[in-house]
């Protein structure tokens, strides 16, 4: 797929392997297993790699990840530390209740976990590296608890940044009723070359580039009283 036709209308809202008069979905015929679906997603991208630290969006085709298909997605970035999903399978969607193309991915997060998540995501574009995240969501009427894992690997868009990423999204057992948020409970990122370094995630990648802690502002020398005076004027009946 190319980023023309994340645009096109006529493009597919999902990531589906279809035929004729039906849908197959792989999550159908066998049970989800998180440790081979992420170790996929990550060799298929080490395989588009081409000897580049990162690959290019348009480099990524949905039958190289035929087992990773109903968890995978694509990822725009739209701000420091937010994105927004371009194309999403069809375990998010059914996660979210809705379709969720269009969405920002921390709409999967619950509130008290987001600041978090965005500073992480932000690292996966920066620095550029991988990030694999751990979620949980507690249980519920009609909510049964799950676990979750997501994986981000970094991608170039058609201008050659860091805009895009490829991820998966793995919540193991019955979705209930939607919507689903997790809350994160674990982080870890990797780099992109065996052996180099990463970007530790932290707040101070989006906003202030210093502590804000430690800003104070420029000391200001007391005005005289004739300053004081201009500072005012009288306003007349002319001026009114």
């Amino acid at each position: 797929m190319t980023e023309r036709e994340d645009r096109s209308d006529a493009s597919p809202d999902s990531f589906t392997l279809s035929v004729p008069d039906r849908v197959v979905r792989l999550a159908d015929y066998e049970p989800c297993r998180p440790d081979r679906v992420l170790a996929e997603l990550r060799d298929y991208w080490e395989g588009i790699r081409n000897g580049r630290a990162v690959p290019a969006r348009s480099d990524v085709d949905p039958r190289g990840i035929s087992r990773a298909l109903d968890h995978a997605f694509i990822l725009e970035r739209i701000a420091p530390g937010a994105g927004r999903l371009r194309l999403a399978g069809r375990h998010l969607i059914d996660l979210m209740g809705m379709e969720v193309r269009g969405m920002p991915i921390c709409a999967f997060v619950n509130t008290s976990s987001r600041g978090r998540f965005s500073d992480v995501l932000e690292s996966v574009f920066k620095a550029p590296q991988m990030a694999r995240l751990t979620f949980h969501s507690q249980g519920d009427y009609a909510r049964p608890e799950l676990t979750a894992q997501m994986l981000l690997l970094p991608l170039r868009s058609d201008l050659g940044d860091v805009t895009r990423a490829l991820g998966c999204l793995i919540a193991e057992g019955e979705p209930g009723v939607a919507p689903r948020r997790f809350d994160l409970t674990g982080d870890e990122v990797m780099p992109i070359i065996e052996g180099g370094r990463t970007l530790a995630p932290s707040p101070s990648q989006i906003g202030f580039a210093e502590d804000p802690d430690q800003f104070t502002p420029a000391p200001r020398s007391p005005r005289s009283p004739e300053e004081r005076r201009a500072m005012f004027r009288l306003i007349g009946n002319s001026d009114s």
